[in-house]
């Protein structure tokens, strides 16, 4: 098959790769529909996570089940599937308190931006669609392996409930979604921060009411403006940095509640500032299997389109080209399709 292999720093290949197999009997094989690029791949590819060797890459997918594993009962050839980066058994106690990204047994899944893909644990980690999808779907479809999910869950972490006030670090495909997710939650108002026009056309289309486009100290003061004082009753991190961290801090209120899924670089908290912020602190890598039915079923029933993030879509032999769209921000996020 062919496959993304990344070498070093900006150097993204499209090569023959040795198929997939199954090696565990609790493996799946699938055919890849759709996969795409994270934001959380363009660390690697800056060379901020260092990479020592060459390395398949990518970790969102859908596709249609091919081979299983002889302990695989749930799972079947066939079938359209949706599953996590992080592989999970669905029966551990981690996995039982819906913290499958935490699961004892937990495998991550990459080499994703391929023709094939082994899944393992496929009986807890994929979920299956009630039928083949149309074409039109399988970008939101898509979505939910990752950024969907991880958006819905900085605002699950995050407590969003019915007319609370919600302010989004981040306008990157995570942040966006993250938005849209604060909508179906019911936030009132929602206010995005974001410099860039088309990110901020995205956001209020996802349900953004307001739109602040300064960062740091200046952000902050923004926020508090709009809230009379107070801060937001929800904020949602979805960068990572030191900078985004702080910020989503100092913009809660007293009682508020923080939820970060920016893959940290760099971030130290101050414990004394922590403790008189009085704010609630949830986050991580996100237990996309827990929400993936619910999102499934909004997706098929048309009450969302999170497929709307990809702004630029590519054969995915010109991966290399969707790394450096997105690198440079003339892409918020690029789909491949095999």
């Amino acid at each position: 098959m062919r496959g993304t292999v990344l070498y070093g720093p900006r150097n993204v290949r499209f090569e023959q790769r040795d198929d997939p197999k199954i090696l565990k009997p609790t493996d799946a094989i699938i055919r890849m529909s759709a996969t795409c690029v994270c934001g959380s791949d363009l660390w690697d590819y800056r060379g901020i996570n260092k990479v020592t060797q060459p390395t398949p890459i990518g970790h969102e997918y859908c596709g249609s089940v091919e081979e299983v594993g002889r302990a695989v009962t749930k799972i079947k050839p066939g079938q359209f599937v949706i599953g996590s980066f992080f592989a999970s058994d669905n029966t551990c106690p981690n996995c039982q308190a819906g913290y499958y990204s935490s699961c004892q047994h937990r495998e991550f899944v990459g080499g994703a931006q391929a023709d094939w893909l082994r899944v393992p644990l496929a009986d807890g980690t994929l979920v299956a669609t009630r039928e083949a999808p149309s074409a039109e779907l399988i970008p939101s479809l898509l979505t939910l392996s990752d950024v969907m999910g991880t958006g819905w869950f900085a605002a699950d972490a995050a407590n969003v409930k019915p007319g609370n006030t919600v302010a989004v670090v981040g306008d990157g495909a995570v942040g966006l979604l993250g938005v849209l997710s604060a909508r179906q939650m019911g936030a009132g108002r929602i206010i995005a921060m974001s410099r860039h026009e088309s990110r901020q056309k995205l956001a209020r289309e996802f349900g953004a009411t307001d739109i602040v486009t300064h960062r740091g100290d200046e952000g902050v003061a923004r926020i508090k403006e709009l809230t009379k004082g107070i801060g937001a009753d929800a904020v949602l991190e979805c960068v990572g940095t030191q900078e985004s961290m702080m910020q989503a801090i100092r913009s809660t209120r007293a009682g508020g509640y923080i939820g970060y899924v920016g893959v940290p670089h760099g971030v130290a908290l101050d414990g004394q500032e922590l403790f008189f912020a009085h704010v609630h602190l949830h986050g991580g890598p996100a237990p996309v299997r827990r929400y993936l039915p619910h999102l499934i079923d909004l997706v098929w029933s048309g009450k969302i389109t999170p497929g709307k993030v990809f702004d630029l879509t590519l054969p995915l032999e010109d991966v290399a080209e969707g790394y450096r769209a997105m690198d440079e921000r003339r892409a918020i996020k690029t789909l491949l399709r095999p």
